[in-house]
């Protein structure tokens, strides 16, 4: 097997006509550079330098090898400077995305991504977050943009995003029999939410029970773009988040429901294994997390600045919590 200090040994003896000299380079003894030498040709099984000639000079067979001795230790050299940058990386950067955050802020994230580190290429797959932290366990992704709590804590390594308000959405058609109701416009319509193994599916679930439903009506669907497309379709009531459908809201294609308690935020991460190039991931998540608070704060200023006041859905009477007293 060739040994890199055995190649050293050869290309500076060779670079410099003379053992003594690649001794002198390398910091070693002159037997120690004849022996390095002397191993390397054994290995290959020819001789590499004419030792009688002054400078010595490389055998035919020498040269030509030479020339594949320098270009092993320039890749070598190549590959460990890698490690002088603890923030850099050239091999492509497996991302693991949920729905939510592909349909809003990731496009300008990887935009940023690959100005930032523009030997980079991405390769993306977006998921629910139990399949991509699946995916993160069996070494199959590097990061992930998910929500947590799927993984042992002490394995990974995180960095909060900002979280997204969640609302009730329907269509225009349904806006007149909802305003009509009273607390059972709870189970007039179906509810449509993310897959059954999602968290925010389990959140719903809590929700209703607190509001006294306890066996609802709810379509389980994998895609964002598929609730909407639902809700606005008008075949039940979207738990949607609020930043990702703004315009539909503002253009009159959805209505909000205005609730008596808020639903719970939807809270997710930047997600690596501990043991990952820690320092790269860290400032991958700080520039995620950047991105994501520039896309929330443009949410807000959009809200503030659109008039939302005929698109909403408010029933006849209120509704009180169930532990309310």
């Amino acid at each position: 097997m060739l040994d890199f200090k055995e190649l050293e040994a050869f290309v500076w003896a060779v670079r410099l006509g003379s053992f003594c000299k690649a001794a002198e380079r390398l910091h070693l003894t002159q037997p120690t550079i004849s022996e390095r030498i002397l191993r390397l040709e054994t290995t290959v099984g020819e001789t590499l330098l004419e030792r009688s000639a002054r400078p010595i000079q490389p055998t035919m067979r020498g040269r030509e090898f030479f020339v594949h001795a320098e270009g092993l230790l320039r890749q070598r050299d190549e590959a460990l400077r890698l490690f002088d940058d603890k923030e850099t990386f050239s091999a492509p950067l497996r991302l693991g995305a949920i729905e939510t955050i592909a349909h809003s802020w990731l496009p300008d994230f990887m935009r940023c991504l690959t100005q930032r580190y523009p030997q980079l290429t991405l390769e993306l797959s977006v998921d629910y977050s139990p399949a991509l932290n699946r995916r993160l366990a069996k070494n199959d992704l590097d990061i992930l943009l998910a929500m947590n709590g799927y993984l042992d804590p002490e394995r990974i390594d995180r960095v909060p995003l900002s979280p997204y308000e969640m609302g009730m959405f329907v269509s225009p058609d349904h806006v007149e029999m909802l305003a009509s109701c009273g607390e059972e416009w709870l189970t007039r319509l179906p509810f449509i939410s993310f897959g059954k193994k999602a968290r925010p599916y389990e959140e719903l679930l809590a929700y209703l029970a607190m509001q006294g439903v306890e066996s609802p009506r709810i379509h389980s669907v994998s895609t964002l773009m598929t609730i909407v497309r639902m809700t606005m379709e008008g075949l039940g009531i979207g738990a949607l988040p609020i930043a990702t459908v703004l315009d539909e809201w503002r253009c009159g294609k959805l209505y909000r429901i205005e609730l008596p308690l808020p639903l719970p935020e939807m809270h997710y991460d930047v997600i690596w294994r501990s043991a990952n190039h820690p320092r790269f991931c860290r400032s991958v998540g700080q520039l995620a997390q950047q991105c994501a608070q520039r896309y929330a704060q443009s949410r807000i200023e959009v809200m503030a600045h659109s008039d939302f006041s005929g698109r909403w859905v408010r029933p006849r009477r209120p509704i009180t919590h169930p532990l309310a007293t």
